[in-house]
């Protein structure tokens, strides 16, 4: 390819010539193509190690062709290459373009000037001929991104992030070479004196990822798969590398749960000219997305906020009359600070409170300051800004976008208050307004859910304060207390500030610890969970969300409506219609939101302590933080975030407890324990007044206060859990010890706790102090970090991911090994196969959306599904009648049989039975599905079996209105799909289908599956155009078979038996049938299942098939059965049905023919499969010459039957008579009976997925080797 030109001092170091003219050199590397290798011996060697150790892009492009002139000594490379063929088209262009326009310059600087501009001109012109990007890459990485594709393999679409130079530990040798990390492979290449060496690894396959030292290497990276370990050594900058590791295998992971590919951000700002040579795209892409990350867990902020840059800073804080050294962070949306000593002061100020960005006045004292004020009358002050200018420029950009937002919104929502206050109240009063709408009155004959009072009223206020009951018991001492917390809160307010822009402080932390006063807890919540900072940002959202979600059902509403009388129950606020209301709005609300998560048990006992405190759609926002930021993959379908954080609680109780830890793994406590612990923050086994102590921290500072509470409470209880027995002992110490934990200073009214009723009845526990049990989990467990925690989580996500993908694969194997004949091994090797095809085409591209393929949701099987392109390789790879050019073909018809839902994907359990049919089928199975696939060429649903998922859908709806029925129908055309299902009931039928019988499931599957046992008369016909596919279909089946010309005779012999016997049954049609042609018979259509019967009868009675009368008598009976005379009709079906049993049928058919024709050669040749310009009939037939576009034509010799080219329309076999034909060649019999050892497929399929190669006809051929 041409490149920019490059200077080059030495032009001959291990170069050697090969052609030269006065103004340009080609050269070869030493080494490389003729002398290297074997003549070349040493230097070859020596050159190709160099190559790979010190990066040279000659290891890529040995040829390049060079610049110079005649009496200069710098050179310039202008084109290198990877082969011979491609450097001498250039070489030839610049013979033929360049070398006649070179001679007329006189100044060798004009020559140069006008080589360089020239090369220049071709690339411009190739780059924007084929779309490429410029600047999108230094030129560095472009050569390594060549590389890779080459050395692996590797289509354009595996984007290259970067590569590091190491060493791989092959045994006790290390190999020193490259390491490529691109976005779904990490691949390693060394090549060191004539050995090559190259590793390609799935991030979806690591299970393992750590960073160690051992004596003999400081530092390695040890990558673990489920079959082998890798050690790789000898990083120049190890930190580096192992971050983008992390980064890699968690995106790929993230694929694994949820379906969320990568996805390049196009959005980053060019690169700067000091930028390091070989830096990518990708790389600072990702390393964008890190900080991004770790800059929203810091302060809290939504997910979608990108950070814009960083720069260190001062910051005046008047309540210690300090400048305070840290960082300043600017991002879309935000400014934020956080001070260089942790806990001293963080600030968080969103551009929609900003009013001015002014720059103050310089001054020794106070260089480069910047004032930043806000609506509630705050200036915040900053110094020491390095590059004051660009980032007062940077901060204006945002504000003018936030500007337009904010009046974009104030246009939808008609008038927009930045006051909390006023939003607050704004959206209670809709929400309160209109009561009906939002709760689902008879307006217009729908209803939402099954709400027994149309007027249940709505809370415009936390339920708290609406149920906050007066004790008879309550003693002043309490309420004292509590007002003097408000107190305290309210100074702080005065000092620090108020609201979203307040100064974060260790007081703030003290106060938190000391307890949120009963009223302010909603508000408190808001602010330190920054949820206050998504509602602010998206005014009237929950209401068009609830607006949305009624009178949708799904699975989760129908679980949402299980649980809703479960959340609470001892609480008032939840023993009356209000509050249930309000739960089931903010639920539903949030499963309309989030289909992916939904609803999950745990997410109702948190959401009704969320209500109690905050209102309506602050609980809802709430909800947001905690599901989608705080608690990250806790509440999906399978659990996957708490169970994480149970194996990073082990690794803390192991590091903390020691002591305990081996005693709490053989009891198998920590497992059962943490989960309800961490998924309800405690709320399901703390008495109430208590556990919200725990949420308060939680909002304050996040997951490490879970961590530190569960360590406290194992290690208060130490001595008695080391005596415990079992399990059920150790459950009951810690539920007795939890139950006793109370909060002395609550106002609130005593409420039973449902855990306490249930414990034993011995000797209740001493009751401990909740605010001294949270404090001495800060004085022994504090020095937990929140980075320690995030770095932890990543090695349990490996695991715990890999493990449920186990799970999976055990599950499926377990439900379909006794519907195959595969063993075990086999299924579980063909299901790794599947789901590789299905991630490969994932990331380099498919015609269908992956979401399409892969949902986490539905079942085990259907989780994993291919398309038609990804079936083809698999087909190519796994399937034994897949042989060269013509297996795509056979794929297309193979895939169309097995996608019997007509969805145009196929799960794991259809591309096994396909499998197992072709390998341990017996014949009747292999030729009825051969028969299946050409002679259903076009999908045809009244042809083929149900859909039976469409029969499901008209199951479940058929009492439901016709609306209702043709929206489900368009919707599941489309892409997208919520997991909703719109159903607009009528009053009366809300109880008939609000609950489904799941029992109808089983009666559906119950019929798919009788209906696949078919029987061979329900096959339709084959008619001549199918007929001719088949045969071509056979014919290039058995290329590269051991007993190729012995199987092309007797498919010809079968060939020929068939078109007679199609051709005699076309003499018994009558002549009003040639207007239909011989489809399959259907109900609607009795006539031509008359005449399809009447077909199945001549056969029958062969033997008098060349009696001319007979075509009158058949003719004139039509005209009996479709005349009047009833009787006579039915009395000659019956005759008939008795007569033709199919099996019978097809055998005396073949039989008779047989024996009557095929024993005289002449005859046996006269309907034969003739190639282009082969009409000698007498000849022998030539296999070899069997083109692709070969047709089957009759010709005139020895038959009276009329003489046709054409495609004849009347031709018809049934399957009877095929496979009775094909029964009398031992030849072909004993190629569809013989068994197809799968092991050698899945061994071989797996060697060259190993290597990262696309399939090519070479693997193709391979397979069939093996095959025959």
């Amino acid at each position: 390819m041409w490149v920019n030109p490059d200077e080059v001092l030495l032009a001959n170091a291990l170069w050697i010539t090969e052609r030269a003219n006065p103004y340009f050199i080609l050269q070869r590397r030493k080494g490389h193509g003729e002398g290297g290798g074997g003549a070349g011996g040493l230097a070859g060697l020596l050159v190709g190690t160099l190559d790979v150790v010190l990066d040279s892009s000659a290891r890529v492009a040995p040829y390049r062709i060079l610049y110079q002139t005649p009496d200069s000594l710098i050179y310039w490379t202008i084109a290198c290459g990877g082969s011979r063929k491609e450097i001498t088209e250039h070489w030839e262009w610049l013979e033929q373009n360049l070398l006649q326009t070179l001679s007329i310059f006189e100044n060798e600087n004009d020559i140069t000037t006008f080589v360089k501009g020239k090369v220049q001109g071709i690339i411009a012109e190739y780059n924007k001929n084929h779309d490429i990007k410029e600047d999108d890459d230094t030129e560095k990485f472009k050569e390594a991104i060549a590389k890779f594709c080459k050395l692996f393999g590797m289509p354009e679409e595996e984007k290259l992030v970067n590569y590091y130079s190491c060493s791989y530990w092959k045994g006790k040798v290390p190999r020193q070479g490259w390491v490529y990390l691109s976005i779904n492979h990490l691949s390693f290449h060394s090549f060191l004196l004539g050995k090559e060496a190259k590793l390609v690894i799935r991030w979806t396959d690591i299970t393992q990822l750590e960073k160690n030292a051992t004596l003999l290497l400081p530092e390695i990276i040890k990558v673990s798969t489920r079959s082998s370990e890798h050690i790789f050594s000898v990083f120049l900058n190890i930190n580096e590398t192992f971050k983008l590791m992390e980064q890699l295998a968690n995106i790929a992971m993230r694929q694994l749960l949820d379906n969320e590919g990568f996805e390049q951000d196009r959005s980053l700002p060019k690169l700067k000219k000091k930028s390091p040579k070989k830096v990518s795209i990708l790389k600072r892409d990702l390393d964008a997305r890190a900080k991004s990350e770790r800059y929203r867990a810091l302060f809290q902020l939504p997910k979608d906020e990108k950070l814009d840059g960083h720069t260190g800073c001062t910051l005046w804080t008047p309540f210690n009359k300090m400048h305070i050294l840290g960082q300043m962070f600017v991002s879309t949306n935000y400014i934020c600070f956080t001070s260089k000593e942790e806990t001293l002061c963080s600030l968080i100020i969103p551009l929609r409170e900003v009013t001015i960005v002014e720059k103050a006045d310089s001054s020794n004292v106070l260089p480069s300051p910047l004032s930043i004020s806000t609506k509630n009358r705050m200036t915040f002050l900053f110094a020491n800004l390095k590059d004051r200018d660009f980032l007062v420029q940077r901060i204006s950009d945002f504000l003018q976008q936030t500007t337009s937002k904010i009046c974009f919104e104030r246009e939808l929502t008609g008038s927009y208050n930045s006051s909390d206050d006023e939003v607050y109240s704004r959206q209670s009063s809709l929400l309160s307004s209109s009561p009906q709408r939002s709760l689902g009155s008879e307006t217009d004959g729908e209803r939402q859910f099954n709400l027994n009072d149309n007027s249940v009223p709505t809370a415009t206020q936390a339920l708290m304060t609406m149920y906050r009951r007066k004790s008879p018991e309550e003693f002043n001492p309490k309420l004292a207390k509590e007002f003097l917390k408000e107190q305290a809160w309210k100074n702080h307010f005065a000092e620090y500030g108020q609201g979203v822009c307040m100064y974060r402080t260790e007081k703030t932390k003290e106060l938190v610890l000391k307890g949120i006063p009963e009223n302010m807890r909603g508000d408190l919540w808001l602010l330190f969970s920054g949820a206050i900072n998504e509602m602010a940002t998206h005014p009237g959202y929950y209401e068009d969300l609830v607006e949305k979600s009624m009178g949708k059902y799904n699975l989760a509403t129908e679980e949402i409506e299980r649980d809703l009388h479960r959340s609470l129950p001892e609480h008032p606020a939840f023993q009356n219609e209000m509050g249930i209301a309000a739960l089931r709005r903010v639920l539903t609300a949030y499963a309309f939101r989030n289909p992916n998560i939904g609803y999950c048990q745990a997410m109702n006992i948190v959401t009704s302590v969320l209500l109690l405190y905050a209102k309506e759609e602050e609980a809802f926002w709430l909800l947001v933080a905690l599901c989608e930021r705080m608690l990250p993959d806790y509440y999906n379908t399978r659990v996957v975030g708490a169970l994480v954080d149970q194996g990073v609680f082990e690794e803390l109780a192991h590091e903390y407890v020691p002591q305990l830890y081996d005693c709490m793994q053989d009891l198998g406590v920590i497992s059962t324990i943490s989960l309800s612990w961490f998924l309800t923050m405690f709320l399901s086994v703390m008495p109430f007044e208590s556990a919200v102590v725990v949420v308060d921290c939680f909002f304050c500072e996040g997951i490490k206060v879970i961590f530190q509470l569960a360590l406290a409470v194992l290690d208060s209880n130490i001595d008695k859990l080391l005596n415990c027995k079992d399990d059920g002992e150790a459950m009951t110490v810690l539920g007795r010890y939890l139950d006793s934990v109370t909060n002395k200073d609550s106002t609130l009214p005593p409420i039973p706790h449902l855990h306490s009723l249930l414990t034993d009845d011995g000797e209740p526990h001493p009751e401990v102090d909740i605010f001294k049990l949270v404090r001495s989990s800060y004085e022994k467990f504090g020095t937990i970090r929140a980075d320690v925690i995030e770095q932890m989580r990543f090695k349990q996500r490996l695991r715990v991911i890999q493990t449920i993908e186990d799970t999976t694969k055990r599950s499926v194997v377990r439900t379909i090994v006794t519907e195959t004949a595969f063993s075990i091994d086999e299924l579980e090797e063909l299901y790794v196969l599947f789901k590789a095809e299905h991630l490969t085409s994932c990331y380099w591209g498919g015609n269908s959306n992956p979401t399409d393929r892969h949902d986490p949701s539905l079942p085990y099987l259907e989780q994993y599904r291919i398309d038609l392109e990804q079936f083809k390789g698999l087909f190519r790879l796994l399937f034994p009648w897949a042989c060269g050019v013509h297996s795509d073909s056979l794929a297309v018809r193979f895939f169309r049989v097995l996608d019997q839902n007509g969805d145009s994907f196929i799960n794991f359990r259809e591309f096994v039975t396909g499998l197992s049919v072709l390998c341990h089928g017996d014949l009747t199975e292999k030729l009825k599905l051969l028969y299946k696939m050409h002679v259903l060429t076009e999908p045809a649903p009244e042809h083929e079996e149900p859909d039976s998922a469409f029969e499901a859908t008209q199951y479940f709806f058929e009492d439901l209105t016709p609306e209702t029925s043709q929206g489900f129908d368009s919707r599941s055309k489309n892409d997208k799909d919520d997991g909703f299902v719109t159903v607009t009931f009528k009053t009366e039928k809300v109880k008939k289908t609000h609950t489904p019988d799941y029992r109808t499931y089983l009666k559906l599957w119950n019929q798919e599956a009788k209906s696949k046992i078919e029987n061979m008369k329900e096959l339709p016909k084959l008619n001549q155009e199918q007929f001719i596919e088949l045969c071509k279909t056979l014919y290039n089946m058995f290329r590269e078979d051991p007993n190729e010309q012995e199987l092309y005779h007797a498919t010809a012999t079968v060939t020929s038996l068939l078109l007679e016997i199609g051709e005699v049954g076309k003499l018994f049609c009558i002549p009003a049938d040639k207007t239909h042609p011989p489809l399959c018979p259907t109900k609607e259509n009795p006539h031509n299942q008359q005449t399809e019967q009447r077909d199945a009868f001549i056969p029958g009675e062969q033997r008098d098939a060349f009696i001319p009368g007979l075509a009158v008598e058949e003719r004139s009976e039509s005209k009996l059965c479709s005349g009047s005379e009833q009787p006579l009709c039915s009395q000659m079906e019956d005759i008939k049905l008795e007569d033709s049993s199919p099996k019978d049928n097809g055998m005396s058919s073949a039989m008779l023919i047989s024996d009557d024709e095929t024993k005289d050669d002449t005859s046996m040749s006269s309907y034969s499969v003739l190639s282009a310009g082969s009409h000698d009939l007498d000849e022998k037939l030539q296999c070899e010459d069997i083109a692709d576009d070969t047709v089957l034509v009759r010709s005139g010799h020895g038959s009276s039957l009329p003489h046709s080219t054409s495609i004849d329309k009347d031709w018809a076999i049934t399957f009877e008579q095929f496979l009775a034909s094909l029964l009398t060649e031992q030849a072909l019999v004993f190629y569809f009976e013989k068994p197809v050892a799968v092991t050698t497929r899945i061994t071989n399929a797996k060697n060259i997925r190993k290597v990262g190669k696309q399939v090519s006809s070479a693997s193709d051929y391979e397979i069939s080797t093996l095959s025959g």
